[in-house]
Formats: structure tokens, C-alpha cells, sequence
């Protein structure tokens, strides 16, 4: 059980490691996802982006467990 949380938890560091360059290309925002901006705040909450995740993680999870 160490190992699959040792990489998830390395996963997640990549990404927020890589977070800069792949908001760049794009890769980071999705439609729908809620910005709010005013003059010296901005509110990101990525709805749609939890949710993409969500569903890959689970495909995954699914896809190892009946291996």
C-alpha cells in the first residue's frame, strides 16, 4: 500500500512542479471552469477540471483492480 501512495504523492508534486508551463500550453484551464477577476483578487475554482480528473482517476483505479 506505501507504494501507490508514495507515487500518487510524487504525481502530485510533478504537477504542481509542471503547473506554470502546462497553463501555458493550455493544458490546465478547461471551458467552464469558474474565474472570477477583479481588480486585485482573482477566485479560480477548476469545476470542470476536478471533474475530468475525477473520472480518469477512476477509469484507472478500476482498470488496475481487475488486473
Amino acid at each position: 500500500m506505501q507504494k501507490p501512495i508514495i507515487t500518487l504523492g510524487l504525481g502530485i508534486a510533478a504537477i504542481g512542479v509542471l503547473y506554470p508551463y502546462l497553463r501555458q500550453l493550455g493544458l490546465i484551464q478547461l471551458p467552464r471552469d469558474i474565474i472570477l477577476k477583479r481588480e486585485n483578487s482573482t477566485f479560480y475554482f477548476p469545476i470542470v477540471s476536478c471533474i475530468a480528473i475525477s473520472l480518469l482517476v477512476s477509469v484507472l483505479v478500476n482498470l488496475l483492480r481487475s488486473s
